[in-house]
C-alpha cells in the first residue's frame, strides 16, 4: 500500500525530533564534566574531618556551576563515593567509579591510610587522583607518580613547623635552651601518623630537641593507659601527638585521670582539628592547646591574600554553616574546597583549553603548568606541583602548616611569627589540668 505524503511527513517529524532529543542529550552530557568524589561520609573517620572536606568539595563545586561551570561553559556532576572509613571500601569504590561509572578524575581522600593504595591504583590505570586532605608524605615520595596530585601540605612539613615554633620559643617562653628540651612523640601507626612522627624527630632533632619518647599504637586501641605511663616517666616537657578524634579522646581522658603533666602539648591535624568534639568532651581543659595544619582560611588576614579571596572565604564560611548548621568551620572545609577549587579553577580550564579536553592526559599536563604564588588560594599558600622524576612529583611544592592556638571559642596563628596573629602561649597556664 502506497505510503501518504502526511504519513510521511508526519514520520519525517517524529524522526528529527528524536535526533533533536538526542542531539540535545549528547550536548548536555558534552558540557557536563563527570568527576568521582570519595570521602569518609561514614565510619569513624566521617566525624574526624571527612565530611567537612567532603562539604568543603560541595561547596566549590556549586559555587563553580553558579558561574555557568569550568570556564563558564561545562558543569560539573559530582559522582559521590562513601569509603566508610574502610581501606578495603575505599579501594573498592575507586573501582567502581573507574570502571562502572566511567569517571577520569577523582577528589578527595581524607585517610592517608586509603589514599597510599589508591594512589597506585589510579597511577595504574592512568585516572587522575586529585587529593584534597590526605596528608602523608609516603604517599608521593619516590614513587614518581604521573597522574596523583596533592595541593595539600604533606607530613614531613608537620615536623618543619614543630621544631620551628621549638627552636624559636623554647629560650624566651620556657627559659630553656632548646638541648633542655624534651619531646615525647605519639601517634597512630598508620601512614598519616606515623609519617607525622618520623618527620617530628627528624626536625625535633636538628633543632637540637631531646627525643625521649617516640611511641606508636593503634587508633584502634582500647586502651592507652600504659602509653601515658611511659610519657610520665619519659619526663617530657612537649607532647606531639598524631591521632583520630576516638584515640585522641581516650588518649586525654587517661592522660588526665593518670595524673599527666605536660608544657606543652601539639596534635597534627586530624582529630585536633575537630575542636568542637573535643570540647564537647573535655572543656576547658584543652584550652592553650597548640594544633599544626593547613589553615582554617577564616583565620588569615584577607589583606595578605589576593584580590577576591576574602570575599571567596566569606561565601565558603556561610555555606558550611548553612550547610551543616555548625557554629565553627574547621580546617577540613578549607582543605576540601581550596584543592577542589584549583582543580576546577586552574587546572581543568586549561586541560580543555590549552590541550583539548577533559581526559587524564589533559589534565596532568594543565596541572604541571598550574603557577599559583604565595597568597594565591584560601589557605595562603601558592601551588606548583614537582615535576616527575624528582623525589615528591605530584607534590605541591608551595604548601605550608601553620601552628594554631585555641583559647574557649577563639583560634589563632602562632607561627609563623610573620603571619601570627596572635603571640604563643606557651608554656600552658597554670590553671590547666595538664600544666606541668
Amino acid at each position: 500500500m502506497p505510503t501518504s505524503r502526511r504519513t510521511l511527513l508526519k514520520g519525517s517529524a517524529a524522526a528529527a525530533a528524536v535526533l533533536s532529543l538526542d542531539w540535545r542529550r549528547a550536548q548536555a552530557e558534552a558540557e557536563t564534566v563527570r568527576i568521582g568524589t570519595i570521602y569518609d561520609l561514614s565510619g569513624p573517620f566521617a566525624a574526624g574531618g571527612s565530611v567537612a572536606s567532603s562539604v568543603g568539595t560541595e561547596i566549590a563545586i556549586d559555587l563553580v556551576n553558579e558561574k555557568g561551570g569550568i570556564g563558564g561553559k561545562y558543569k560539573v556532576a559530582a559522582v559521590k563515593a562513601d569509603s566508610q572509613s574502610k581501606g578495603d571500601v575505599a579501594i573498592n569504590e575507586v573501582e567502581r567509579l573507574i570502571s562502572q561509572e566511567k569517571v577520569d578524575i577523582i577528589d578527595g581522600v581524607f585517610s592517608s591510610a586509603h589514599a597510599v593504595p589508591l594512589a597506585a591504583k589510579c597511577e595504574q590505570q592512568k585516572k587522575i587522583l586529585w587529593i584534597t586532605t590526605a596528608v602523608s608524605t609516603a604517599v608521593f615520595k619516590d614513587k614518581n607518580l604521573h597522574y596523583v596530585f596533592r595541593a595539600q601540605i604533606h607530613s614531613d612539613q608537620y615536623g618543619q613547623a614543630f621544631g620551628g615554633f621549638l627552636s624559636e620559643h623554647a629560650k624566651a617562653k620556657l627559659g630553656m635552651e632548646p638541648k633542655d628540651v624534651k619531646v615525647a612523640l605519639i601517634h597512630e601507626d598508620g601512614p598519616y601518623g606515623s609519617g607525622v612522627a618520623a618527620a617530628d624527630e627528624v626536625f625535633a632533632k636538628q633543632a637540637g630537641v631531646q627525643v625521649v619518647l617516640k611511641e606508636g599504637y593503634s587508633a584502634a586501641a582500647p586502651d592507652l593507659s600504659t602509653l601515658v605511663t611511659k610519657i610520665k616517666r619519659s619526663g617530657a616537657d612537649v607532647i606531639s601527638h598524631a591521632g583520630y578524634n576516638p584515640d585522641i579522646t581516650l588518649f586525654l581522658r587517661q592522660a588526665r585521670e593518670n595524673g599527666l603533666r605536660f608544657k606543652m602539648l601539639f596534635g597534627a591535624g586530624a582529630g585536633y582539628s575537630q575542636l568542637d568534639k573535643l570540647r564537647a568532651t573535655f572543656g576547658t581543659d584543652i584550652d592553650n592547646f597548640c594544633n599544626i595544619d593547613p589553615v582554617p582560611a577564616q583565620l588569615l588576614d584577607p589583606a595578605k591574600l589576593a584580590p577576591g579571596l576574602g570575599d571567596l572565604i566569606k561565601t565558603m564560611v556561610e555555606r558550611f554553616k548553612a550547610k551543616t548548621g555548625a557554629t565553627e568551620v574547621p580546617p577540613h572545609c578549607s582543605m576540601g574546597f581550596n584543592q577542589t577549587w584549583v582543580l576546577l579553577n586552574n587546572v581543568l580550564p586549561v586541560a580543555k583549553d590549552k590541550y583539548g579536553g577533559f581526559d587524564p592526559e589533559a589534565v596532568r599536563k594543565a596541572a604541571l603548568d598550574v603557577d599559583i604564588p604565595p597568597g594565591g588560594t584560601i589557605q595562603g599558600y601558592g601551588v606548583k606541583f614537582f615535576p616527575p622524576d624528582t623525589p615528591l612529583s605530584g607534590q605541591n611544592e608551595r604548601s605550608t602548616p601553620v601552628v594554631m592556638q585555641n583559647a574557649g571559642e577563639h583560634i589563632s596563628v602562632v607561627w609563623p611569627t610573620n603571619i601570627r596573629t596572635q603571640d604563643p602561649v606557651f608554656p600552658l597556664p597554670k590553671s590547666s589540668v595538664y600544666a606541668a
